[in-house]
C-alpha cells in the first residue's frame, strides 16, 4: 500500500477548513440567536440569551473542529465574539440597537478557556478533568442563578435543564475519560468552584 503524500498547500487547506467552519458558523449561530428568542418554546428560550447557551455554542464548535489546546483557546475567543457580532448584526436587521462590548470584552476573556477546555475534554488526566470542571462548573454556575434570582419570570425548565446537563457532562466523563483519582478531584471540586465564582462574578455584573 502506497502513502499518498499532500502538497502543502492541499494540507493548508484542509487545516483551514475546521477553523473557516467555527468562525462562519459561530456568526450564523449569533445571527439565529436574536431570533430564537421568539422562536423557542417560552421555557428554553433563555437558552438563546444566557452565558451556557453561548457557551455550550462555543463548545460544541471547537470539539467539532478538533483543535489542539492553543489553538482551541484561539478558536474559543474568536468562537464567542463572533456569536456576539453575529447577534449585534441580527438586532440590526431589526432596528434594534445591541451593543456587543460588553459580551465581546468578556468573549475575550472567557472564550479561550472555554475553547482551551472543549478541545481538552478527548483526552484523559487533569487536564480533562480541568476542562470537565470549567465547562460543566459554568453550567451549574448559571443553573443556581438561573433558580434562584430569575426563574420568577423566565420559569425554571431551562435552568433545571443547565443544570442537569453539567451534571450530565461531569457523569459522562468520570465513566469514560477521567479514570484517576486525581483527574476526578479535580473535576468534581472544580466544578464546584468554577460554579461559585460564575455566581458571584454574575451578580456583580447585574446577571450580564
Amino acid at each position: 500500500m502506497t502513502a499518498t503524500l499532500l502538497s502543502p498547500a492541499t494540507t493548508a487547506r484542509r487545516g483551514a477548513l475546521p477553523v473557516v467552519f467555527v468562525l462562519a458558523a459561530s456568526w450564523s449561530l449569533g445571527f439565529a440567536t436574536f431570533h430564537a428568542q421568539g422562536w423557542l418554546p417560552e421555557a428554553l428560550a433563555p437558552f438563546a440569551n444566557s452565558a451556557s447557551g453561548w457557551t455550550l455554542l462555543t463548545a460544541c464548535l471547537v470539539a467539532i473542529a478538533r483543535p489542539t489546546a492553543k489553538a482551541g483557546a484561539a478558536l474559543g475567543a474568536a468562537s464567542f465574539v463572533l456569536l456576539v457580532l453575529g447577534y449585534a448584526a441580527a438586532a440590526d436587521v431589526a432596528d434594534l440597537y445591541y451593543s456587543p462590548v460588553r459580551f465581546g470584552l468578556i468573549g475575550l476573556a472567557v472564550g479561550p478557556f472555554v475553547g482551551a477546555a472543549a478541545s481538552s475534554l478527548r483526552r484523559g488526566g487533569r487536564g480533562a478533568g480541568a476542562a470537565t470542571a470549567l465547562l460543566s462548573g459554568i453550567g451549574l454556575g448559571e443553573a443556581f442563578y438561573g433558580v434562584t434570582e430569575v426563574a420568577g419570570t423566565t420559569g425554571l425548565t431551562y435552568w433545571l435543564a443547565a443544570g442537569v446537563g453539567a451534571l450530565a457532562l461531569l457523569g459522562g466523563m468520570f465513566a469514560t475519560r477521567l479514570r484517576s483519582r486525581d483527574a476526578r478531584i479535580v473535576a468534581g471540586v472544580g466544578a464546584v468552584i468554577v460554579a461559585a465564582a460564575f455566581v458571584v462574578a454574575y451578580r456583580s455584573l447585574g446577571g450580564a
